[in-house]
């Protein structure tokens, strides 16, 4: 376990340090770095898992999937989250480090497709989403798929991406553009909420991102996968039965077996009290969990 703790970790132990300093008890902190869709569920189990158990700390960061498991491969931290699978380079070079890396599933995410508010579209399908995003791709305004956007003036379609060290875009990347390239000229964002930000504030803007980082403010249209499938919004019920044609799992990772406190947190995070936190912030768990019924 890693004993160094970098500012943006603090904000998640800031409480549970200050309890420890008080006591004068020795704590176990645990390094958890990656994915931005899943930062704040991570963040999340980590205040909660405090209050189980007070001597291990969880010091979570973000900065992409790519960078979680850069980590990882780097020997500074003990989980890396991630929205993709590990690639095969990734592995290989764990490996080759003698390592034998660990995935665990801990939940499912539907990636949905934003749009402002004012935009007419109700339903998208692959195929057109692959024209507006991929290299080649013919789409490039508005009045191509039939419509005419208020506020949109320059009838001009403003792609928003991630940048491609996303685990978010290298999914979107294989999905949707069957792993052909991008097309230039996006707004490549560095975060989930970035994404959903610029789209609510630019009527001419289309982007995608994790369902649990969707607000009031953006508009989700349903997805169609082809010519004969029926239109299927986002949502926790449509990524776990896998009927959302664009639901993935979501990871975490570690060099090799976790033992000791890793282990533990793991098991807790795949336990009920875990997965019903997933369930809580808007992602699909990834088992059945009985969770307590809300507050009334």
């Amino acid at each position: 376990m890693r004993t160094k703790l970098n500012l943006l970790s603090l904000l998640v132990l800031t409480l549970a340090l200050s309890a420890c300093s008080r006591d004068g008890g020795s704590r176990t902190v645990i390094e958890n770095k990656g994915s931005d869709t899943l930062v704040n569920v991570a963040q999340a189990w980590a205040e909660a898992y405090q209050t189980v158990e007070p001597t291990v700390g969880i010091a979570v960061t973000g900065g992409g999937s790519g960078t979680g498991i850069a980590a990882l491969m780097n020997d500074t931290v003990d989980i890396a989250n991630a929205s993709r699978q590990i690639k095969d380079s990734e592995r290989e070079t764990l490996m080759a480090n003698g390592h034998n890396p660990v995935e665990f599933v801990v939940g499912y995410d539907a990636l949905a497709i934003f749009l402002h508010p004012s935009n007419p579209i109700d339903q998208i399908s692959l195929e057109q989403l692959k024209a507006i995003y991929g290299d080649g791709g013919e789409i490039e305004s508005w009045s191509q798929l039939g419509i005419s956007v208020p506020g949109c003036d320059s009838d001009e379609i403003v792609r928003v991406s991630r940048q491609n060290n996303s685990g978010t875009y290298a999914y979107f990347r294989e999905a949707v553009l069957d792993e052909s390239d991008f097309k230039l000229g996006s707004r490549d964002m560095h975060g989930s909420k970035d994404v959903v930000d610029l789209v609510m504030n630019t009527p001419c803007a289309i982007g995608y991102s994790g369902l649990a980082y969707a607000s009031d403010e953006v508009k989700m249209p349903c997805v169609i996968s082809s010519a004969e499938g029926g239109c299927v919004a986002p949502s926790v019920e449509t990524a776990v039965d896998g009927t959302y044609p664009i639901a993935r799992p979501l990871f975490m990772y570690t060099a090799d077996q976790p033992e000791g406190a890793v282990a533990t947190y793991i098991n807790w995070i795949l336990s009920d009290i875990g997965q019903c936190i997933v369930l809580e912030k808007g992602y699909a768990p990834s088992s059945t969990p009985t969770c307590p019924a809300p507050a009334m």
